[in-house]
């Protein structure tokens, strides 16, 4: 078996009410899948996390270091790939491209072998996962502490256990949003938030130390990732957990902050980090620090395929007789050609999501949908 064609899924949809986080505004969605071809008719789907065409292009830079190759050899086509690029940035696009053509590898390894993915990863430790909701951006046209409020709130009466929400537009604006959200939600429902790097030491701490009796479990990319002396003062400096990671791409951009203990909680992207390959890698420096790791989560169906298969194979760490479960990002912002581009939607029920069981990924991809969102040239 050969790989015999690599091509790139564009995929886009229009919002029609624009939203932002503290670092990002959106107008449309976007999203890059990878489909590779081999020489039997087997076919792996992968996908990208971050812009779209950029990653495509580099997909196709990738592509004539793939074509002849055996699919099935992932670790030496990392390698290869990896090398290819090295002197052109170790983070960023050429990982992002990267994971999306590992995944579609291991896709195809898993319909190979007639086994999922997690199973081939070593197997299931559990066949479904809790899912939180991920949305409460700042949506153009509305008071954004009034919007959040009922958004959450809608995620609480729909079973959802957890959710989160967006700050760094402001330490008092974001303030009166979380109490907020708090007070819809009620004292049961476990509150995450996300600051898209968008504030600094001063801010975060602040925002930290006065949001800390809302009970938050997690403060998301509170400064920029580059800046690993920061996270580590803001994790000294007031009391919610730290979290980030999903732009510390490969098992060299997680090394310092694991070592040096910059987050609580670190967060890998499967179409990110380099795939379900590194993924793995970085999962084993995380239970080696002891430090807890929750995938982060942004994309379609197949993007949440690859989590589901690489959390059902996640090790308890530690092993007890009541392990701390993984949960998964769920997002619930607008995106129809999320579910769209698999002919058997994977949505949760109460707030749990079950792992596919299928071969590989455990999806079968929609074309019909792949054509409808394609996306056009601007």
């Amino acid at each position: 078996m050969k790989i015999a064609a690599v091509r790139t899924h564009l995929l886009e949809h229009r919002l029609s009410v624009p939203f932002e986080s503290a670092s990002m505004r959106f107008d449309r969605r976007a999203h890059v899948l990878v489909e590779i071809e081999c020489d039997d008719g087997t076919v792996g789907w992968g996908e990208c996390l971050g812009p779209a065409r950029p990653n495509a292009a580099v997909v196709g830079a990738y592509r004539n270091w793939l074509i002849g190759e055996n699919p099935l050899e992932n670790e030496k086509i990392w390698a290869r790939l990896y090398n290819a690029l090295r002197d052109q940035g170790q983070r960023g696009l050429t990982l992002t491209a990267l994971s999306g053509i590992d995944i579609a590898l291991w896709d195809i390894k898993g319909k190979h072998f007639g086994a999922s993915i997690s199973t081939l990863l070593g197997g299931r430790f559990r066949e479904s996962i809790r899912a939180y909701a991920t949305g409460s951006f700042k949506r153009d046209g509305v008071d954004r502490v009034e919007d959040n409020a009922l958004e959450t709130a809608r995620y609480c009466a729909e079973g959802f256990h957890a959710c989160k929400i967006k700050i760094g537009f402001g330490v008092e604006e974001d303030l009166r949003v979380a109490r907020a959200v708090r007070e819809a939600i009620g004292p049961d429902m476990r509150l995450m938030i996300d600051a898209n790097h968008g504030y600094d030491v001063i801010e975060a701490v602040r925002f930290g130390r006065a949001a800390a009796e809302l009970g938050i479990d997690w403060f998301e990319e509170p400064a920029v990732p580059e800046q690993l002396g920061a996270y580590r003062e803001i994790k000294a400096s007031q009391p919610i957990p730290v979290a980030g990671g999903e732009t510390w791409h490969s098992r060299w951009g997680m090394k310092e902050p694991l070592e040096t203990r910059a987050v609580d909680i670190i967060q890998p992207d499967l179409c990110g980090v380099g795939g379900f390959t590194e993924a793995k890698r970085v999962a084993d420096m995380a239970a080696l620090h002891g430090i807890r790791l929750v995938p982060h989560v942004w994309g379609t169906a197949v993007h949440l395929a690859a989590a589901l298969q690489f959390m059902a194979a996640m090790v308890p760490n530690p092993v007890r007789v009541n392990p701390v479960e993984p949960i998964l990002e769920f997002d619930r912002t607008d995106n129809p050609f999320r579910q769209a581009v698999v002919k058997s939607p994977i949505e949760h029920t109460n707030g749990v999501v079950q792992i596919p069981n299928g071969p590989g990924l455990g999806i079968e991809i929609n074309r019909d949908a792949l054509a409808e969102f394609r996306m056009k040239d601007d």
